[in-house]
């Protein structure tokens, strides 16, 4: 990855905050952190951008930034429009990344916000003028009082190879001169003889005794692209220490703890440099450098790694559980105990490994969430609505390839909530409702699921509309009588919508049919349920990871099949005699509760005979327990889900397929698709 790539990378994660920060400023205009935070991450762009060469758009931010420090100041009031400014600002400066050279749009686009800006603030710059091609200041900043103003010690170390990576110390020392009152001081103890002199290497450090007004993050914030490789400390230190006196002690003395040991006197051959040291009076004349707190506390480092090596790492993990397999059954065969015991080591490393492995492809599903504000509330100016976004459960954690798959299907039925569920202020007041709607965004740990609701206090379906438009269309039959569930559900179909208008939003029937084949392909469920007056609920069904999960192994004749282990509940025999005293009804007492079970053997027409003594698999459907019977139950086996291709999609039933330690293939079953299929399929259920 490029210097370039990993600015734009990060960038991109400061705009998610400042758009984070607007959304909450609208909501309490008097956060102070909320209106650092935006400033900072302005603050952060501008100076970045300029280090990395995109002039443009260190430019527009500034203005930008100069805007939030009247804010900061108190000269300047969080008001809609200025919220709307900036977070429109923030999908410019998401423009300004991908081109970097000037063009006609864009600079129009930046042109138009910074007049916005300027109207709302009333104020020109020095030279009278607001264009993007001045890098004056549109408001100056108001004098800092001595109060603010507090100084730092840092000293900054680059990496050797920072030249040779592009990373230039020259642009960080100008942002920190443009943060107050700078003594900068070069240290060139570390330099090498000419003859040994490397040009691409960095032999230099600094030493700055830095005045300002700003906080200690934004000047953190100067260093955020050279955090990792760099070694930085920063300190406040008190107005009575020397700061000369630390600048020149601190270039040729390198020390370790509060400490240092010097004799009594030092000597110099030039009686006039001779110099008596006092130990007493150390402290006062050379204040010793201690360690900061960001020294000491800043043991966890965080490691951003491409996507592509997580899922490249999976795959291997994959491969490698497949390999241990094969280890395992070889050493069943062979009998060798020393074999065994390799194998039982393998077992156990290569569990850890996966568990360690999904781990890190974990991701809380918050990341998904924080996304839609944004939308609720551009969606909401659009339809004169007054809705509110309530999330719940965003500390739960996904997969992370669910987790990318999933943010259009939630955008769909946010979308679908907002144009046709929640109603305008004034028809929500004469039906005695708030006139603010809410939509709630929920997600919760369910065994080896997470369910993920989407509820809406709006109308509700209009079940008798669905119907009409369901025999128009030819879908059900003028005497049929569906109920209200398998109506709600029609919704789902390609093309089905009872809106009576197409708005930009919806109405064209697209997209609801999306969001059913795009869980489905997540291995998920979706369903919805509705209550007329009161709103809607649409909740979806996902699998933790679509990579390894736990399985029971199982046979039918010499066909192998998996079935999650995590909805297994217990396995029982079932005789002869129990099939016949069931005159011909798949059910089973299991405690004084009857089960029913689906024959396997009869799901996927295989013709041998049953055997004497079959066992039923009891698995958790909901809160109900059904049964699938089978001749064997081989045991646990970690299952690597593969993919059958796209001549074997869509079936009904199968979630996938893994890799036996023998090299067999076993399907892997979705049994609540396959519970589906039984309890609708008269021929199966008796």
């Amino acid at each position: 990855m490029s210097i370039e790539d990993t600015f734009r990378e990060e960038a991109d994660e400061l705009l998610i905050d400042l758009e984070a920060a607007m959304l909450e400023l609208e909501e309490q205009p008097d956060d102070a952190d909320c209106v650092d935070r935006a400033f900072r991450a302005m603050h952060t762009i501008k100076g970045s951008g300029a280090m990395f060469g995109f002039d443009k758009l260190a430019a527009f931010t500034h203005h930008l930034e100069n805007a939030f420090d009247l804010v900061r100041s108190g000269d300047l009031k969080i008001t809609k429009e200025l919220i709307s400014i900036s977070l429109d600002s923030g999908d410019h400066i998401r423009d300004l990344l991908e081109v970097k050279e000037s063009n006609s749009d864009i600079d129009q686009a930046s042109q138009q916000l910074l007049d916005r800006l300027k109207l709302l603030v009333g104020t020109e710059s020095d030279n009278g003028s607001n264009s993007l091609n001045d890098a004056d200041v549109i408001i100056e900043q108001d004098d800092a009082t001595s109060e603010d103003i507090k100084t730092y010690r840092i000293n900054i170390k680059p990496d050797e190879n920072s030249f040779a990576n592009g990373m230039d110390p020259l642009p960080i020392l100008r942002e920190l001169n443009d943060l107050g009152i700078c003594n900068v001081t070069a240290c060139t103890d570390e330099l090498p003889e000419f003859d040994k002199y490397d040009a691409e290497k960095c032999y230099l450090s600094w030493e700055i005794i830095l005045s300002t007004d700003q906080v200690l993050n934004s000047i953190e914030d100067v260093f955020i692209f050279v955090d990792d490789d760099w070694k930085i400390t920063i300190e406040q230190i008190d107005e009575s220490d020397n700061a000369s006196s630390v600048t020149e002690y601190n270039c040729h003395v390198e020390h370790q703890d509060e400490h240092i040991n010097l004799p009594e006197k030092i000597d110099s051959k030039n009686d006039d440099l001779a110099i008596l040291v006092d130990k007493q009076t150390i402290p006062e004349t050379l204040p010793i450098k201690k360690k900061s707190k960001k020294q000491k506390t800043k043991e966890v480092v965080n490691v951003k790694v491409p996507a592509e090596k997580l899922d490249s790492l999976m795959d291997l993990v994959g491969e490698l559980v497949i390999a241990q397999a094969r280890l395992n059954q070889s050493a069943g065969v062979l009998h060798d105990s020393a074999l065994t015991n390799i194998a039982e080591d393998m077992e156990r490393l290569s569990s850890e490994l996966r568990d360690n492995t999904l781990g890190l492809r974990m991701l809380p599903i918050g990341t998904t969430f924080s996304r839609f504000r944004r939308l609720v509330r551009d969606l909401s100016n659009d339809l004169g609505k007054q809705i509110e976004l309530v999330t719940e459960g965003g500390e739960t954690e996904l997969d992370k390839t669910v987790i990318d798959k999933l943010s259009d299907p939630l955008i769909h039925l946010i979308r679908n909530s907002i144009d046709h569920g929640i109603e305008t202020p004034e028809v929500r007041k004469a039906s005695g409702k708030s006139e603010k709607g809410t939509v709630l965004l929920t997600a919760v740990h369910s065994e080896s699921n997470v369910i993920v609701t989407i509820k809406d206090d709006g109308s509700g379906l209009d079940a008798e509309a669905i119907r009409e438009k369901a025999i128009e269309r030819g879908v059900i039959t003028l005497d049929s009588t569906p109920t209200p569930q398998d109506l709600y559900n029609l919704i789902f179909d390609a093309g089905f919508s009872t809106a009576k208008e197409v708005s930009n939003i919806s109405g064209r029937g697209v997209g609801m049919d999306v969001v059913k084949r795009s869980i489905e392909d997540l291995r998920g469920k979706v369903s919805i349920n509705s209550v007329p007056g009161e709103g809607s609920t649409v909740t979806i069904v996902l699998p933790l990871t679509l990579a390894i999960i736990e399985g029971l192994l199982i046979s039918v004749s010499k066909e192998n099949y998996v079935i999650p282990l995590t909805i297994v509940e217990e396995c029982i025999e079932l005789t002869k005699q129990e099939v016949m005293q069931a005159n011909g009804k798949q059910l089973i007492e299991v405690r004084g509760e009857l089960v029913p079970y689906l024959r396997l053997r009869e799901c996927f027409s295989n013709d041998s005979d049953n055997p004497d003594i079959e066992q039923i698999i009891i698995v958790k459907n909901g809160s109900s327990r059904f049964g699938f019977t089978v001749d064997e139950v081989i045991g646990q086996h970690q299952t690597v889900i593969k993919g059958l291709g796209k001549m074997y999609e869509g079936i009904h039933g199968v979630a996938g397929a893994t890799i036996l330690g023998s090299g067999d293939v076993a399907i892997i079953l979705d049994a609540p698709a396959l519970i589906e299929l039984a309890v609708t399929d008269n021929n199966t259920m008796h």
